[in-house]
């Protein structure tokens, strides 16, 4: 029996990527025998662009938090086929809550249910994967941002200090899997990834890609190919450095962690692509669209406020290239997540791929090469033109 993979928010950035991944592959083509892709709303294999592949099922309709754990239990059990053969577990399953204290316990708590459920019902559960971010070394914190002299940030580093430790989830979350995996056949890793560049099939909160393909696309059909696009960020932001994370990166080396527990077990890896800046990456991401990328200028345009201008244009062109509907004004996209990457991120906060190449994950991806296969994923799901 091979291995089966159970992904909890496999329409999200990064569990689409790790169903993508393996279906595509990685780390070898029979590495794992079965795929189960758990998500919320409803998802078709078409809108996925996923490989057809008799490995995968999906699976929609599971509430993490809904009833006792026993209907939780009931739920997963008869909705996916075979879960008593589940051998790793990708926890990529987030609600985003406005209340710090609801959202540390409810995200707790969906971890908790999640991970108990499938130990419950396969004895073949050896690994679950739970991913973090660089909020845990304190980016959200901005001016008071406290590892501005540690750098590159290493996963050694203090927890953050009060009161933003408490409001952070992410401590929760990995008290609760030390705790829960006491004693038991299975291990566990963090896997903390900076701002993740990739594709999603129906949209997500915190997709920058997205956000900057529909700008561009726009901007291109209304000023046309060759126009001079202003970085949309300040002077400070132009310049600080920082990895991206490309999203197959992210879910290859949550795969690599899963099939390797004797390297990686009870540990937290940072997953992120080459240090950067935006002075580098913004004219390659423009050059996509046939646009030449400037530096920051006064009064540059933001990408909200220009899409929401040029609404009728988006619709022509949404029209004439036969695009998916809802991608412009989705309830669920974050309008002011671009700004915030772009714009008040403005401080280094490059990371140490040390531990991740310690236990022998060395994979590169380029700059260049991450925004073109997400650009390139993004049109043949036909989000843009």
């Amino acid at each position: 029996m091979g291995n089966h993979a159970l992904i909890y928010g496999a329409s999200g950035i990064s569990g689409w990527a790790i169903v993508n991944s393996i279906l595509n592959g990685y780390p070898s083509k029979d590495a794992f025998t079965k795929v189960s892709a758990l998500v919320n709303r409803p998802l078709t294999r078409e809108m996925t662009l996923w490989p057809d592949d008799p490995r995968l099922q999906i699976v929609s309709g599971i509430d993490l938090l809904k009833g006792s754990q026993e209907d939780l239990e009931k739920a997963i059990k008869e909705k996916v086929p075979n879960v008593d053969s589940v051998t790793q577990v990708y926890f990529y399953s987030y609600k985003q809550i406005d209340d710090n204290d609801a959202e540390c316990k409810t995200n707790e708590a969906m971890l908790e249910r999640a991970v108990t459920a499938i130990e419950k019902l396969s004895s073949r559960l050896s690994y679950v994967v739970l991913p973090s971010g660089t909020k845990i070394y304190g980016c959200q914190m901005l001016d008071k941002f406290p590892f501005a002299n540690d750098l590159p940030l290493r996963e050694t580093l203090p927890p953050i200090p009060e009161p933003a430790l408490s409001q952070l989830f992410y401590y929760n979350q990995i008290d609760c899997l030390k705790r829960i995996s006491k004693g038991k056949n299975w291990n566990w890793c963090e896997v903390r990834p900076d701002n993740i560049i990739g594709f999603v099939p129906n949209n997500n909160a915190y997709c920058l890609a997205q956000t900057l393909a529909l700008y561009l696309s726009i901007f291109r059909a209304v000023e046309g190919e060759g126009a001079k696009v202003p970085f949309p960020g300040s002077e400070k932001s132009w310049v600080n450095r920082y990895n991206e994370s490309p999203q197959d990166m992210v879910a290859h080396f949550s795969i690599y962690a899963s099939l390797h527990p004797e390297k990686t077990a009870s540990q937290s890896f940072n997953v992120g692509g080459q240090e950067d800046n935006w002075k580098g990456k913004w004219p390659v991401i423009c050059d996509y669209f046939c646009l030449k990328g400037t530096g920051p200028e006064e009064n540059s345009p933001q990408p909200g406020a220009y899409i929401a201008a040029h609404r009728k244009e988006w619709d022509e062109l949404e029209r004439k290239h036969n695009l998916k509907k809802g991608s412009v004004d989705s309830d669920i996209t974050h309008p002011g997540f671009q700004y915030y990457i772009m714009t008040m991120f403005d401080f280094d906060r490059q990371m140490s791929m040390e531990a991740s190449h310690k236990v022998g994950y060395t994979e590169e991806i380029k700059t260049p090469e991450t925004w073109k296969v997400t650009f390139d994923r993004m049109r043949q799901a036909k989000v843009v033109p």
